[in-house]
């Protein structure tokens, strides 16, 4: 039944034979490959050491030489036997893993007495569990008398595991470790170099792509900690869960700010519209991969290769615009192209194509530098080329204003002799002005002494008329043409009305008052002591009139003058007023002489003021001050 469960990978046409054991003291160091192993492999992940170390399982290790890494199963636990002859020795002697993504790996170390040592170790577990400080997976052998000794590993991982053994002396180690962790340092500090000289541009220059490379390049540093276990060991060692996802998210990180600072570096928006459409969707479809891998396929992290997808459209993007002139392209498609190298290398090695060296191992970590520093040459060479273009055109425009200045001066000098000629005429017209003004003036004051002269008899002449309208008043002879001469309107009837109420002075009809202010109507007066508001017609024969004042000013008059020529409706006709509003106004003013004739007081009716007023309400005040506002 065990038989069953055991499941050997044989890859048909392929041979079998054992492994050949290991002789410490002969070389420093020698890397195995799964192929040049005894392993067996365990779909089910139950079978346990004791039953892997008994002599029913031992026939069935065989070493496959036509296994490659794509015909890994994750998931599942594969079972090696690494044998080793051990000689007198006096180095310490050990077996490393190189992958340190591999989630978990047993290790059965042969003690002197017989037993066996178990050592568990992978990044699913703390990092300050493992028995070295060192990203890899190392276990020490023990020194045996010379003999042949099987070390039994267990590895299991939920994606693709680079399954690579190292049995070095520890001098060799020590050399190797230090020498590697030298190049990380190195790696990692020209990223941060480089990232900090662009941040530095940044601030002087102010263009945005040079924050979008600044995050490309975090980015990429980010996936190469993660990639080679740096990040573990030094950032975050008590999250082994991390692991599992941060390449995959650093990776996508990698891919996103490349293909953003690609469209802003190209400017393919301008220069190519639909090489932008394409990177758009490219950004948009990787997104969607990405949030896929992550909420619900997380182990197709481990399919890196389809990266070359997004590389390309990016290096093909750079081609295209380099060939429609655009200068700063050219080291972008040379930095683009050494990355693509550095992926293709990488791949090569992933097949076992070419050997693994520290060179090819590494060949993705050295593109990654060589293209950050070719695209800092390309983000310094598009400045430069800016930097001549605004030369050039600085030199134009200075040639330019060169000419503008000469066009100018010929110009000024053509507009002065204009100048010149139309201020001779000018002066010429304004001497002939200021004799013809002379003239005018002359003649002014000849026609103001003739005006002046005219007005002083055109004023005699008035007044003469107006004594002599008066006296015809007077004589109660004046017809309504000529009595309009005297009163045209209602102004002039209100003016006459103010000068014979008030012409001794305010005196309020209701207190007796002297002080007053101006009222709310024209020619009204307002006390100052109780507030009565007295009008131009109030205690006069004009009060509540309802036609034109001045047609009830020659009612009036006529009344006075006892005129008994014209009738009433000729009067109503000549006046344009209904015949009544004639009759009721006479007989008023008929009442009013009536009344005056009973007090005694008809001797003064020769004067037709005294018929208008009432003179009981109108008692000159003893002081009349105007008070203003």
């Amino acid at each position: 039944m065990l038989t069953g469960i055991l499941v050997l990978v044989v890859i048909a046409g392929s041979d079998l034979w054992a492994q050949t054991a290991v002789t410490t003291d002969l070389v420093e160091e020698r890397i195995f490959l799964l192929n040049d192993l005894e392993f067996l492999l365990d779909p089910t992940n139950q079978v346990t050491f004791d039953q892997i170390n008994s002599p029913h399982y031992q026939n069935q290790f065989v070493r496959r030489s036509g296994y490659q890494n794509k015909d890994y199963r994750s998931g599942e636990s594969y079972w090696i036997r690494f044998a080793v002859n051990h000689v007198r020795t006096e180095k310490v002697w050990l077996i490393e893993f190189y992958d340190q993504t591999i989630d978990h790996v047993e290790a059965y170390i042969p003690r002197p007495d017989g037993g066996h040592d178990r050592r568990v170790m992978g990044d699913a577990y703390p990092f300050n569990q493992r028995t070295y400080a060192h990203k890899n997976f190392e276990v020490q052998l023990y020194p045996f008398e010379p003999s042949v000794q099987y070390y039994y590993f267990k590895v299991k991982s939920h994606e693709f595991a680079d399954i690579r053994i190292a049995f070095r002396s520890a001098n060799r180690f020590i050399s190797y470790a230090l020498n590697e962790y030298f190049l990380f340092g190195t790696f990692y500090g020209m990223i941060l170099i480089i990232a900090l000289y662009n941040f530095l541009v940044f601030l002087a220059i102010r263009e945005i792509k040079y924050i979008y490379y600044i995050f490309y390049i975090v980015s990429v540093a980010l996936y190469a900690i993660s990639l080679d276990g740096v990040g573990f060991q030094y950032l975050w060692p008590n999250f082994p869960q991390w692991n599992d996802y941060a390449s995959g998210i650093f990776l996508y990180s990698v891919m996103l700010w490349a293909l953003i600072f690609t469209r802003r570096f190209l400017s393919t928006r301008t220069k190519s519209p639909r090489l932008d459409l394409a990177l758009k969707i490219m950004i948009g479809v990787r997104t969607a991969v990405f949030l896929f891998e992550l909420f619900f396929y997380p182990e197709f992290f481990a399919f890196r290769f389809i990266e070359i997808i997004p590389l390309s459209l990016i290096y093909f993007s750079g081609v295209y615009v380099l060939t429609r002139g655009y200068r700063p392209a050219r080291y972008f498609v040379i930095a683009f192209g050494l990355l693509l190298i550095g992926f293709f290398i990488r791949t090569l090695v992933f097949f076992n194509i070419i050997a693994l060296t520290t060179v090819s191992h590494y060949s993705l970590h050295f593109s990654f530098v060589i293209e950050m520093l070719f695209l800092t040459f390309a983000l310094g060479d598009r400045i430069t080329i800016l930097k001549d273009n605004r030369d050039r055109a600085l030199r134009r425009i200075i040639h330019q204003h060169e000419v503008n200045m000469a066009l100018k001066d010929k110009v000024t000098r053509e507009l002065e002799e204009k100048v010149q000629e139309r201020t001779a005429e000018l002066n010429q017209k304004n001497e002939e002005l200021a004799a013809s003004n002379t003239r005018l003036v002359q003649q002014t004051h000849e026609i103001n002494q003739i005006n002046s002269v005219l007005d002083l008899d055109n004023w005699k002449l008035k007044n003469k008329i107006k004594v002599v309208l008066e006296e015809r008043l007077l004589d109660k002879t004046m017809d309504y043409d000529e009595f309009k001469t005297l009163y045209p309107d209602a102004l002039a009837c209100y003016r006459f009305l103010e000068e014979l109420k008030w012409q001794h002075g305010f005196a309020c009809g209701k207190c007796g008052n002297s002080k007053y202010f101006e009222g709310t109507q024209k020619f009204a007066r307002r006390c100052t002591r109780c507030g009565y508001n007295e009008s131009i017609t109030a205690y006069t024969l004009f009060q509540g009139l309802k036609f034109p004042i001045e047609k009830a000013f020659y009612i009036a008059y006529l009344a006075v003058a006892g005129k008994k020529s014209i009738t009433l409706e000729a009067l109503a006709l000549q006046l344009e007023i209904g015949v009544n509003a004639v009759w009721g106004f006479r007989k008023k003013v008929h009442d009013r002489i009536d009344h005056l004739s009973q007090t005694g007081t008809a001797v003064q009716i020769s004067r037709w003021e005294e018929v208008i007023l009432d003179r009981k309400h109108s008692k000159p005040a003893k002081s009349a001050v105007k008070m203003q506002h």
